[in-house]
C-alpha cells in the first residue's frame, strides 16, 4: 500500500465551501500516478484508467487541510491492474471516499490493451496486499 498526502487547495472548493466531487478523482489520480510510477517505472506511461467506482462517504472542507490518499494493488491480469483506494482526512481520520479502479497497459499506439512487460510483472509480483487505511470500518470488510 502507498499513501500520498495531498493539501486541500482553495481551488478545490465549490461555491458551498466543500471540496468538489470531481476533485476527489484528482486526489485519487495523484496518488495512483505516484504509486504506479514508483512501482512500474517507464511501463506506467502506457497505462490508462479504464474504470473507476467511487463511494463518497463524507464531505471535505478547507478546514480538513490535508488528506491521505491510499492505494492498494488488489489484482493483476494479463494487461490490467485492480486497485482499492481511499481518501482520509488528516484532521480527524474520517474516511471521505473509497474507490476501486482498473488500469490497463496499452500497446504503443494506445488503442488496444497489451500484456504487461516482464519487468512490470516482476515489480508487482512482490507487492504486499493490505487494505487502505480506514476502509475496513466502512465497507464491512
Amino acid at each position: 500500500m502507498a499513501v500520498k498526502r495531498v493539501e486541500i487547495r482553495w481551488r478545490d472548493l465549490d461555491g458551498f465551501g466543500h471540496v468538489n466531487n470531481s476533485t476527489y478523482l484528482t486526489y485519487l489520480e495523484e496518488a495512483r500516478d505516484q504509486y504506479l510510477t514508483e512501482l512500474l517505472g517507464e511501463a506506467v506511461h502506457r497505462a490508462v484508467l479504464r474504470r473507476i467506482e467511487i463511494d463518497y462517504l463524507s464531505g471535505l472542507t478547507q478546514e480538513d487541510d490535508y488528506v491521505d490518499v491510499s492505494v492498494r494493488l488488489t489484482g493483476v491480469g494479463t494487461s490490467s491492474l485492480r486497485m482499492d483506494e481511499a481518501i482520509v482526512s488528516v484532521a480527524d481520520g474520517r474516511v471521505a471516499a473509497t474507490a476501486a479502479s482498473v488500469m490497463v497497459h496499452t500497446d504503443a499506439s494506445r488503442t488496444a490493451s497489451a500484456p504487461w512487460p516482464d519487468a512490470a510483472r516482476a515489480a508487482y509480483r512482490g507487492t504486499p496486499s493490505c487494505r487502505p487505511t480506514g476502509v475496513a470500518d466502512h465497507t464491512g470488510g
